[in-house]
């Protein structure tokens, strides 16, 4: 890591603070927006910067946002958020227990992706495919290449499957949180274009918040997003301090969220928690170290982005809250 003087005594949180600060800067062709960054940092180039976040934390878009449900579960917003998250499941990998739970067949995320030891997350279990959102009493929103008629049956649909701290994962599931799929309501799935789908559960959802969406309008330019999902197929996950980067494609918009695959149907909110998207590609999610595999890294403004499709493609088949 190359030396730099100006680094001496700062704090990782200072860092990030002048990270986000550049990135938000780059995205509004401004000199600077958060006034309150580390003034020692002005001088210090980005590329240091990054280098020595990737020294103590692994870095992602910038800097990686990705929180745990027991690091947000104060937060009564964003945990009444993540609560109408699902992970989505083979009901092959759903193992009933005969006593009113099922248990989910995992294995851990350094073992799934053959991951270098101090890769975040190494030892979490991972079994999700996809994730998706609930936008009705029986209606899961997620990605149009998740669920189609072909394996909406053997689908399920999976709530509370988290991390109740850094060293619990809940993979014993009661089974009333566990949905089935019943039918494709509506779906597109195009490669440069709009990707979701609606699925119909085969019971009502009676005990977790449907999700606000937007209606109207759409996302202003360099908005602020957050996703909850489950990222290469992890206990649920909430990043934030993302920004819309490209709002002018019609189906979708991209913005520099931190997502892997298992993301694909995570639900994309605004600065008010209303669903703005649905996520459904992105960069690739991890490279080559040599013997192992660690996370891809980009700077906040580099690489592709990741496309999220609006809501507005499938509105018209999402009842009124």
């Amino acid at each position: 890591m190359t030396e730099h003087s100006s680094l001496a005594g700062i704090s990782m949180s200072g860092i990030k603070t002048e990270l986000h600060a550049r990135a938000k800067s780059a995205a509004k062709s401004m000199t600077r927006l958060d006034a309150g960054a580390a003034p020692p940092l002005e001088s210090v180039p980005t590329g240091v910067l990054v280098e020595e976040l990737r020294s103590q934390e692994k870095v992602i878009y910038g800097v990686d946002d990705r929180k745990d449900f027991f690091e947000f579960k104060s937060d009564a917003k964003v945990r009444e958020l993540a609560n109408s998250v699902a992970a989505l499941f083979s009901d092959a990998d759903v193992v009933d227990n005969g006593d009113g739970t099922s248990t989910l067949r995992t294995r851990s995320l350094g073992e799934a992706q053959g991951l270098c030891p101090k890769e975040r997350f190494f030892d979490q279990p991972v079994g999700a495919f996809c994730s998706g959102f609930l936008v009705g009493v029986d209606l899961i929103a997620t990605a149009g290449h998740c669920v189609n008629a072909g394996n909406v049956t053997t689908t399920l649909f999976v709530f509370g499957f988290r991390m109740e701290d850094k060293e619990t994962p809940v993979t014993r599931i009661p089974n009333k949180d566990i949905y089935r799929g019943k039918l494709v309501v509506g779906r597109a799935e195009q490669a440069s274009g709009p990707d979701w789908g609606l699925i119909q559960l085969d019971r009502p959802v009676t005990d977790r918040t449907v999700l606000k969406v937007r209606r109207t309008a759409r996302i202003g330019d360099i908005a602020p997003v957050s996703v909850i999902g489950h990222p290469s197929g992890l206990p649920v996950k909430f990043a934030d301090g993302a920004n819309v980067r490209d709002n002018t494609p019609t189906a979708f918009f991209v913005a520099n969220l931190d997502t892997y695959g298992g993301n694909s149907g995570s639900p994309v909110f605004d600065a008010n928690g209303v669903v703005e998207g649905i996520l459904v590609r992105g960069e690739a999610d991890y490279v080559s170290n040599g013997t192992c595999n660690i996370s891809k890294v980009c700077p906040t403004t580099g690489c592709r982005g990741e496309d999220c499709t609006r809501i507005a493609e499938l509105i018209d088949l999402i009842p009124q809250v």
